[in-house]
């Protein structure tokens, strides 16, 4: 008779996933996931073929995650929310934001095209944004994207402590600067993933 697995695949993910959220991705390795669960690295080889394997695994978890982080509401206007969702979900995660978009150790470019598409869904459905070119939407996503991104890396780190109503004004302000400005000529080249990789 086989003997019954005392640990199951969803636990050693669950694990795994716990240990990024809560140290970042440095502690990732099959012996502290294993240390965690108080068993060996035996299990954790048996259920996933290869850490990359698993590494992967949690990835998916994290987009599951951040799909919920980042269309929650404060505002009510859905592009500054997405803004604002994103630097609240540095602040309350540090070690997972960073693991996830400062330190990359999920794969820079894949972690890019899930932010823009995300970005994007939202701002094709910008009422305010109707009008305005592909280009259009792109410069103004990155150019929203790159502030939020520096309130986030100032605010995560104790820099700069300020309240939601003052980062509100700061993303309307850039938003509005943009929706305004036409096609952009001064920027025209302008490309989210280029900016980013900068």
């Amino acid at each position: 008779m086989a003997r019954k697995k005392t640990i199951t695949h969803d636990q050693i993910l669950n694990a795994a996933y716990n240990l990024v959220v809560e140290e970042g991705f440095k502690s990732f390795t099959a012996r502290n996931i294993a240390h965690r669960m108080d068993c060996s690295t035996q299990p954790i080889y048996l259920e996933f073929t290869c850490m990359d394997d698993l590494k992967q695994a949690v990835m998916a978890r994290i987009k599951d995650f951040l799909a919920i982080e980042m269309t929650k509401s404060y505002t009510g206007d859905r592009v500054i929310d997405l803004a604002l969702s994103y630097i609240h979900f540095a602040i309350d995660n540090r070690p997972l934001y960073t693991a996830v978009f400062v330190e990359d150790h999920f794969g820079v470019e894949e972690m890019r095209e899930y932010a823009l598409s995300t970005a994007m869904s939202v701002f094709n459905e910008y009422k305010p944004a109707e009008e305005m070119s592909a280009k259009q939407r792109q410069n103004t996503i990155t150019s929203l994207w790159i502030v939020a991104t520096g309130i986030a890396n100032l605010m995560a780190s104790g820099f700069i402590s300020i309240s939601d109503e003052k980062m509100v004004a700061v993303l309307k302000s850039v938003t509005a600067s943009f929706l305004a400005e036409g096609e952009f000529d001064d920027i025209k080249d302008l490309n989210f993933m280029e900016t980013l990789a900068g």
